[in-house]
């Protein structure tokens, strides 16, 4: 049954997976970290061990500009760029009072309603977290019902009636303080933003591993079909049918889920915004179609398709994660390799992209988001008509 909440936005930066809702009820407060959605905790992940620290100037990295300490690439050039050790927030993070401020509506949708997926959990007491295979990540899995909860953020200066561009986030990941900024400083057109939250869990076998790091059209399928239309009505939006002004983002798997979107439906997205974007062998279950997952983005897809009407934005840290290499074969469940090789074939294939590498920073890291976000979103939407660069 779907429950709906409209309020205004009065908070400031929130990421992360949002919380299910069983009723409609006020968006946690700024800066807190939701529980997952999965109607049953996730078993406890071992503990990671710590990812070895990449030098961005190595042998085998991509060539890159370093940029001075506090520095940020334009939003108006392609290419690598090195920033860090210091990580400042960007002023427009922070909530303005003195711009218009959007609303956001917020509703919930239940497992038993979807026909792309109707749930699934991890079965830890069947295969360890972690294990692989001849083919990959090997897990079991048993049926279980979620909640997904799904945030729509109409900026104030939406003209009701028009086809609006917008913005599609995993995770449930919310920038809509920083989106009223950039929006009245006019560096950005005017987006709706969907944040919607995953079914939950982590890793091979979960509900979230299988939207997001399975190498398909699957999610920007069950996106258009399910989620969008329910936007439209919830927050009596009309969103455009133009590829162009259609944008994806997420952070992790996230990023995976964000780049197989426009990849594998082009005709939808043509913006790809991923921090550590998951591009690594963690695809489950096995597909002989695409047998390496996200992986494959750089191994195969990329340098073996037509190059395609992409914008991509890309990050990832001196210490993101990193997985040991198997006995044998290629090392494929490593974030800074599987990064820095997108931007080999990227450029490679002549595409619009810019990776940014941050120093002193770990997966997903919060204050490099905070430092890079507005940066990232200017460079997302430069060249769409409406946007306005700021030089």
């Amino acid at each position: 049954m779907l429950r709906l909440l409209s309020i205004t936005l009065l908070v400031g930066l929130m990421a992360g997976t949002a919380p299910a809702l069983a009723q409609a009820s006020p968006s946690p407060a700024a800066g807190t970290m939701p529980p997952a959605t999965a109607a049953t905790p996730a078993a406890a992940r071992p503990p990671r061990p710590p990812a070895p620290l990449r030098d961005p100037l190595g042998p085998e990295m991509v060539k890159s500009t370093e940029l001075p300490d506090g520095q940020i690439p334009t939003p108006n050039k392609d290419g690598n760029f090195i920033i860090g050790p210091t990580h400042k927030p960007a002023v427009e993070m922070a909530v303005d009072l003195g711009v218009s401020q959007g609303t956001v509506f917020e509703f919930t949708m239940e497992s038993k309603d979807s026909k792309f997926y109707p749930g699934v959990e991890r079965d830890t007491a069947a295969v360890p977290a972690g294990s692989t295979g001849e083919n990959g990540p090997v897990s079991a899995s048993h049926p279980a019902p979620y909640t997904r909860h799904v945030s729509v953020y109409v900026p104030k200066q939406y003209v009701p009636g028009t086809a609006a561009p917008f913005l599609v986030s995993a995770d449930g990941e919310k920038c809509f303080s920083t989106l009223d900024i950039l929006i009245a400083q006019k560096r950005i057109p005017v987006i709706v933003a969907i944040a919607i939250g995953s079914g939950g869990g982590d890793g091979p076998g979960s509900e979230r591993g299988l939207e997001y790091d399975t190498m398909s059209g699957k999610y920007a399928e069950y996106v258009q079909t399910e989620v969008l239309p329910l936007a439209e009505k919830t927050a009596n939006v009309k969103l455009t049918d133009d590829p162009d002004g259609r944008a994806t983002m997420g952070s992790s798997s996230g990023g995976a889920a964000a780049m197989a979107m426009a990849w594998f439906h082009p005709e939808w997205y043509h913006r790809v915004l991923t921090r550590s974007g998951t591009f690594v062998n963690q695809q489950w279950p096995h597909n002989d179609a695409v047998p390496h997952g996200g992986w494959e983005l750089h191994e195969h897809l990329i340098t073996q398709s037509p190059v395609k009407p992409l914008r991509i934005w890309m990050e990832v840290g001196d210490r993101d994660n990193y997985g040991p290499p198997p006995p044998s074969g290629p090392n494929m469940h490593d974030w800074v390799a599987a990064n820095e090789n997108m931007a080999k074939v990227l450029t490679a294939k002549g595409y619009h992209y810019q990776l940014v590498f941050a120093r002193n920073a770990g997966h997903t890291d919060r204050a490099v988001r905070a430092q890079i976000l507005p940066e990232a979103l200017e460079y997302l939407w430069q060249n769409y008509p409406t946007a306005r660069v700021k030089k």
